[in-house]
């Protein structure tokens, strides 16, 4: 009786007593072939227009063995990679193939697995001997360079160059939202760039909380800072003599009935600071109260201001080195 060969990878089956001197070789060919099906690798190339027929050549070593199988070329159309009927095998393939086109890996009389014509990914499949079922392993993640993946479909990844990441910084592009959804998702609080950015603007939180009331406010250069938000001075107690220098944003309630005397600015001053003054008991006429510059210009001079009208009341709000302290109300 005459060897015969298996059904799925050809190996030769030898009946015993034939075959003399030739057992070791048949042997190690059909090792071979075992180590081709387990882990065996190899490039397909794909005819322009049909594709490829895989071969299981009888006792030897043939393409479609593999394990793993790497289509190559370029199509122009859609093609078939073709396993004889009859043949049960598993394989891992991957689409290297060129041109935008489907690329189908079927039984001769089945309909097969799809590569559509913009997956250049993986498959993981098997043929049952009639046909070939995908058991669907996910393909590579798809986007490219610093896209964030995301999930696709349920089989596989995707990106967008709208959603990226560089290392240091995610970005959200064209105008999309960053979504913080409610407890059960039903609604969102969500933050979005204007339509039009003249400039990129970075702001920096601060370092701790605020106090209850404060607001964030920025410095002009995208720093932001806690502040009292008030709609005016921080009125002080009554006072009757020179104090310490006075604090921008407070206002202060001047007696002078004892005396004449003088409320110095502050030492450093920026655009907007403001302090405001009251002729408390309606003295400034018979007792003056003077301003003290501290260095200073006063309405654009470099002196004191001096101030003799009873019941006067006004603010005194800084705007720059050459006009300094302005008044804004008397």
């Amino acid at each position: 009786m005459a060897s015969s060969y298996s059904t799925d990878l050809k190996l030769e089956l030898m009946v015993t007593g034939e075959k003399a001197g030739q057992w070791g070789d048949i042997t190690n060919t059909n090792l071979t072939i075992l180590q081709q099906a387990i882990a065996g690798y190899e490039a397909v190339a794909l005819n322009a227009t049909t594709g490829v027929t895989l071969t299981f050549t009888n006792g030897t070593t043939s393409n479609g063995k593999n394990a793993v199988l790497d289509l190559t070329g370029t199509i122009t159309t859609s093609v078939n990679v073709i396993v004889p009927d009859g043949i049960e095998k598993n394989y891992i393939i991957k689409n290297s193939t060129s041109g935008a086109h489907d690329v189908v890996v079927k039984t001769t009389s089945g309909t097969g697995a799809t590569f559509s014509s913009t997956d250049k990914g993986y498959k993981l499949v098997y043929s049952d001997g009639t046909d070939i079922v995908d058991v669907a392993l996910a393909s590579p993640p798809g986007g490219s360079d610093t896209q964030i993946q995301f999930n696709d479909g349920g089989t596989a990844f995707g990106g967008s160059d709208n959603f990226t990441w560089d290392g240091s910084n995610v970005t959200i592009g064209d105008q999309g939202d960053l979504r913080l959804g409610d407890a059960d998702n039903s609604n969102y609080i969500a933050l979005q760039a204007p339509a039009t950015v003249a400039s990129n603007v970075t702001l920096t939180l601060p370092d701790t909380d605020g106090d209850a009331d404060q607001a964030l406010v920025t410095n002009g250069s995208g720093v932001l800072s806690w502040t009292t938000i008030s709609g005016g001075a921080d009125w002080q107690a009554v006072i009757t003599a020179d104090p310490a220098n006075a604090v921008s944003g407070q206002g202060y309630f001047a007696n002078t009935t004892g005396g004449a005397f003088t409320i110095t600015l502050p030492t450093a001053a920026s655009r907007g600071d403001f302090i405001s003054v009251i002729d408390y008991a309606g003295t400034f006429d018979t007792n003056n109260l003077t301003i003290g510059r501290n260095g200073h210009n006063i309405q654009g001079d470099a002196s004191d201001l001096t101030v003799a009208t009873e019941r006067a009341g006004f603010t005194l709000v800084y705007v720059d080195s050459t006009q300094g302290w302005l008044l804004q109300n008397n």
